[in-house]
């Protein structure tokens, strides 16, 4: 995505620029050499954070979708950084930016003043990489495999400061739900939301979500959780509703259960407050939103790239108010009926097997199968 804000009587100049920026990039060595420094020190740090989100959603599509499309990875590995050239980039931009990937959106504007200067400056211009057909690029469709992935790391290092940081287990469970051009993608949004959660240290106050389920359920009853926080990660062909826990290591096995517990509950009765509740806090987040330009902007850019349409603020609304009880129970039903993703990062000696943490969420009360060791 490529954007500019910019007085609205200046919109000629600013499609010419983005149309150069686009369609005939430079990159020089130097560029790409400074792009690389850059990779390597994001790369490094992602295994240095006290956070590990943007890890374990990694892993967490790596067990979903196991060696194809959306589980394949999506951070550069260290030794493919060398690798890619001016070359390499180039045979990307000739078999990606294709008309037919691309959407100009604009805010603010008059339609055909942006058609104007889309005929002007996007038509019939030759790009940098030259006018070589492109190659047909992978449109195979998601499969959803599920499995594991476990990472054995050493945690106890992870304080910025000098105050040192607890040590802690992160997992993160998964089920497939829907992708966003189904009707059931709005129900799953609204349990996501319903689901909530955050870290053990946030702040009160109106609006963070302090009645959702796994702060009522989980961070309030359980002091020794640090995290139980949802996520709702939707594509074109498929979509994965997770949980993200973490806990001292002494106490994996404990946080499994009750998490695989909070997945079953999704199955079971709605109270039509909670509901309503969740709704109301989805409907608000999308207004808030979408009061900012850029955000407008975006979304309509966005839209139009995956539904080729483009719904409205107020038809999105009415989709989320038509939400029943029974509409979140049946989603959650199905989802529970499929194969979990695990992920899990830290110490994992107390790590339940997959195999009991699938007979969990196929059980009626989601408690893990007992196990009795004769030595601890």
């Amino acid at each position: 995505m490529y954007a500019v804000s910019a007085d609205s009587k200046g919109l000629d100049t600013v499609v010419g620029l983005l149309a150069d920026v686009v369609l005939h990039p430079r990159l020089t060595e130097e560029e790409i050499e400074m792009a690389r420094m850059a990779v390597r020190f994001e790369l490094e740090d992602l295994n240095m954070r006290p956070d590990p989100e943007p890890l374990l959603t990694e892993m967490v599509h790596e067990a979903a979708y196991k060696e194809n499309t959306v589980g394949l990875h999506r951070f550069c590995p260290t030794e493919n950084i060398a690798k890619i050239d001016r070359e390499v980039l180039h045979s990307y931009l000739r078999n990606y930016y294709t008309p037919d990937r691309m959407v100009l959106a604009g805010v603010g504007i008059e339609h055909d003043h942006l058609v104007e200067c889309a005929r002007k400056y996007l038509l019939g211009t030759r790009p940098a990489w030259g006018s070589e057909a492109p190659v047909d690029v992978d449109r195979s469709v998601a499969q959803y495999t599920g499995g594991v992935v476990k990472l054995e790391r050493d945690m106890s290092q992870v304080s910025l400061g000098p105050a040192p940081f607890p040590e802690l287990t992160h997992i993160m469970i998964g089920l497939e739900s829907c992708s966003f051009l189904e009707a059931d993608f709005i129900p799953f949004a609204v349990l996501n939301m319903m689901m909530g959660g955050g870290g053990s240290f946030s702040a009160g106050g109106p609006g963070k979500g302090m009645f959702t389920r796994l702060y009522l359920n989980v961070l309030n009853r359980h002091h020794w959780m640090y995290n139980a926080t949802s996520y709702h990660h939707s594509y074109e062909d498929t979509g994965l509703l997770c949980i993200h826990a973490s806990a001292d290591p002494r106490q994996v096995r404990e946080m499994v259960e009750i998490i695989t517990k909070e997945f079953i509950l999704m199955g079971g009765t709605v109270d039509v407050v909670e509901l309503e509740r969740a709704k109301t806090q989805l409907m608000s987040m999308l207004m808030m939103n979408l009061e900012s330009r850029p955000v407008i902007f975006e979304d309509v850019g966005r839209q139009v790239l995956a539904t080729r349409s483009r719904k409205l603020p107020h038809e999105l609304c009415a989709l989320i108010r038509s939400v029943k009880p029974e509409d979140i129970k049946r989603v959650a039903s199905k989802m529970l009926r499929g194969k979990p993703a695990v992920a899990a990062l830290g110490d994992l000696r107390d790590l339940p097997a997959y195999e009991h943490i699938q007979a969990a969420l196929s059980s009626r009360d989601g408690r893990l199968p007992r196990t009795y060791r004769l030595f601890r």
